[in-house]
């Protein structure tokens, strides 16, 4: 792709950019400066580069691209000596780790900014240094940033940008003072603690018993006291300023810290190590692509494999009611005491909301096998969140938490992944606005929400104008805050899980018919919560049952809130032979374990009365009338087209594709039952398409690929182990 590369500097950094460049193929020649004798000698012969010159001049003609691996200090006078020579359309860039310095010193030397200049920074490194530690490998899975400026030539960045990922590092464009802050906070502060810990422990009298006696954490800490004394002197030089800014904020809560061990209080040191052990355990897994806020961007990647037939046996405990835990995290946090939580569901939804709340200063321990215990904070005890609070996929997070944060003092901005950023958020933000609340929405009234603290809301009496508990909980939680009482009309019954729990910490809500009501001035008190296992995730379960032959399986602790069994009336109705045992009361929400046995299915007109009570089910409910014999018809059910996909139209294509007739209506589906083949289908990124289509294989005669199936982490995250255990032959693709 390009003729010759000069790499100026054969360090660590500039010694593997070369070698992999020159491994790749991708450069007709690979040229190498340096000022040490040996080290251009060891170049040649370990096969970094194909020829080395101590002359800049020299090694430079012809050159397509030229990378300055320089130590940053030294880069202005070799860029002063670059500009003095005729480079032809060479294409600049650099390693250096802070970036405002080395823009400086091109502009100072060039008269200006070239064009053809790409500043960039490797985030790379190794204990090794000096060209024998160069090594091809050095960059994969690492991040590069670029910080092109506005004047840089797209062509020549495009060009730099490749160079990178041909090496395997992960590339990111950002602006020269944003990089520069960052790393002074993530790369810079670090070093210099590591430095400064070590040398004033190692200047004390006891320091032989010091590090004699050090665990393994201390030399983790300190590993990086290892580096490079040298560059690290030149990089705290090249970008004091904003480590400075950095120093003097660490500063600060080191202080604050010292005060809290000082004073003995345990809340203060509770809340610091909780959050940074959650933060160190969020950046590992991004570090390790698998972080909620990358399910987006690889969701495509994750691909379901369903084989044909098997039968369901055993007993099993689905995880956590999902609508439950969301609620215990924000009730638990706006109570006044401890809060203890049974049951949490851990899947990336719930999580989200909990980090939620981490980030508005709630301590929060755990979750830990289920059990999480939360620090109330009262009803005005929230603090802003230090930046935009991110939800990942979780729609339930954004409404009801925009209902919460309109009445808070301060500014909140909430944002979510590229699904949910497609989901509407009007819907929510119009009632609110009617209580007085300051709400700017994205285009067409999706996410990001950015919410005005500091208003007075006033109640309000609505009547919602489709049936959604989110909706519903989003404006009684307002109505917490607000001047008088609210109250909220529901066109047809939808989940009470807010108005159970509210009663449950003590907050007085009435309900007459299908109107919930609350006034302002009571105080929520913590409270015990047990959550039962989702009925949600059972039904996945509660239809492959009752499908595939012979099979028979015990659901043990589901919740069966007569606002949530629509699944289980539209199965019955079907034909389906379900039964409740043990039932029983938990935390103020029924409970029973659920058995269900294998039953001929028939097709049926689906009640419009049972559509809101099974709302989040009716994709594996498709799949249920795809087995059915003769007609399923479902009307009323508009919403399902602005779930987290236009679940519809996607269970319509997918059933299309495995051979099943069906036709999607404006409001629903018409589904004739019949045999099913298989193929492959696509999830949408939506985890309960993916989900229903795993069952979907247990009736299928040949094998389901099921394509974009990162979300289901979102909600079940245990759903694969779970189908093994019981006899559905899905696992991941390359799992298998």
């Amino acid at each position: 792709m390009i003729g010759r590369l000069v790499v100026v500097g054969l360090g660590l950094i500039g010694g593997s950019f070369a070698k992999g460049l020159r491994e790749s193929g991708l450069c007709g020649e690979v040229v190498g400066v340096d000022l040490d004798p040996q080290s251009r000698k060891l170049a040649v012969e370990l096969g970094v580069v194909d020829r080395c010159e101590a002359d800049l001049a020299l090694a430079c003609q012809g050159a397509d691209v030229i990378q300055l691996a320089v130590p940053i200090l030294a880069m202005e006078k070799l860029l002063t000596v670059l500009a003095g020579m005729d480079l032809g359309q060479a294409i600049l860039t650099d390693v250096g780790s802070a970036k405002g310095n080395v823009v400086r010193a091109a502009q100072q030397a060039f008269g200006g900014m070239p064009a053809r200049f790409v500043p960039g920074h490797p985030i790379a490194g190794s204990e090794q240094s000096g060209v024998e530690a160069s090594n091809a490998q050095l960059f994969r899975r690492h991040k590069v940033i670029l910080t092109p400026l506005a004047q840089t030539d797209p062509a020549a960045l495009a060009l730099v940008d490749r160079l990178w990922r041909e090496l395997g590092a992960d590339v990111e464009h950002m602006q020269v003072e944003r990089h520069d802050e960052v790393l002074a906070a993530t790369s810079h502060l670090p070093h210099l603690l590591a430095f400064g810990l070590v040398d004033s422990l190692a200047k004390r009298n006891e320091n032989l018993e010091i590090f004699r006696y050090a665990a393994g954490g201390f030399r983790d800490f300190t590993r990086i006291a290892g580096s490079d004394p040298v560059m690290w002197h030149d990089i705290f030089l090249a970008n004091r300023e904003a480590v400075l800014r950095t120093l003097d904020t660490f500063r600060s809560d080191l202080d604050a810290l010292r005060d809290a061990v000082d004073a003995g209080d345990g809340h203060q040191l509770l809340g610091v190590f909780t959050r940074a052990r959650v933060a160190r355990e969020h950046f590992s897994k991004i570090l390790a692509r698998r972080a909620y806020m990358e399910t987006a961007v690889n969701a495509d990647d994750l691909t379901f494999l369903a084989n044909p037939g098997g039968r369901l046996s055993g007993r099993i405990r689905v995880p956590g009611d999902k609508s439950i835990s969301h609620r215990s995290i924000m009730l638990g946090s706006l109570a006044e005491g401890v809060t203890e939580v049974e049951g949490f569901l851990e899947g990336e939804d719930a999580l989200a909301t909990l980090q939620a709340f981490r980030d508005m200063g709630v301590v929060i321990e755990g979750p830990h096998h289920g059990r999480v215990i939360i620090h109330g904070v009262g009803l005005h005890g929230l603090k802003p969140a230090p930046g935009p609070i991110y939800l990942g996929n979780s729609g339930t997070s954004m409404r009801l938490l925009s209902g919460l944060l309109a009445a808070q003092r301060f500014d909140s901005v909430l944002t979510g992944d590229a699904s949910l950023s497609k989901r509407p958020m009007n819907r929510v933000a119009e009632p609110l606005r009617e209580m007085g609340a300051v709400i700017e929405t994205g285009p067409q009234g999706r996410p990001p929400l950015t919410i005005r603290g500091g208003q007075k809301l006033k109640g309000l009496t609505y009547t919602l104008p489709m049936a959604s508990a989110q909706v519903k909980s989003c404006l009684l939680l307002a109505g917490l805050y607000a001047e008088g009482k609210t109250s909220v009309t529901e066109p047809a019954p939808t989940r009470d899980h807010t108005e159970r729990m509210l009663r449950g910490f003590g907050y007085p809500v009435e309900v007459v018919g299908a109107t919930a009501t609350v006034e302002s001035g009571h105080a929520l008190t913590a409270a015990h919560i047990e959550v039962p296992g989702d009925i949600s995730s059972s039904a996945f379960f509660l239809v492959a049952a009752s499908i595939a032959e012979g099979s028979e399986l015990l659901l043990e602790h589901v919740g069966i809130n007569p606002t949530r069994t629509g699944v289980i009336d539209i199965l019955r109705l079907m034909g389906a032979d379900i039964t409740l045992e043990n039932p029983r009361e938990v935390g103020g929400e029924p409970v029973a374990d659920l058995r269900v046995r294998a039953a001929a299915l028939k097709g049926i007109e689906i009640p419009e009365a049972l559509v809101p009570l099974a709302i989040d089910e009716f994709p594996v409910l498709f799949v249920a009338a795809a087995c059915a014999q003769g007609r399923t018809v479902l009307r009323g059910a508009q919403e399902l087209r602005v779930k987290e996909s236009d679940r519809i139209q996607v269970m319509a294509d997918g059933l299309l594709a495995l051979g099943v007739k069906c036709e999607p209506t404006p409001d629903g589906i018409i589904i004739d039952g019949g045999l099913m083949g298989g193929g492959e289908v696509h999830a949408h990124g939506d985890h309960r398409i993916a989900m229903a289509f795993s069952v979907a294989s247990l009736r299928a005669t040949a094998p389901i690929r099921i394509r974009d199936c990162a979300n289901v982490a979102t909600s079940f995250p245990n759903f694969l182990t779970l189908c093994a255990h019981v006899g559905i032959r899905v696992a991941q693709e390359a799992q298998l």
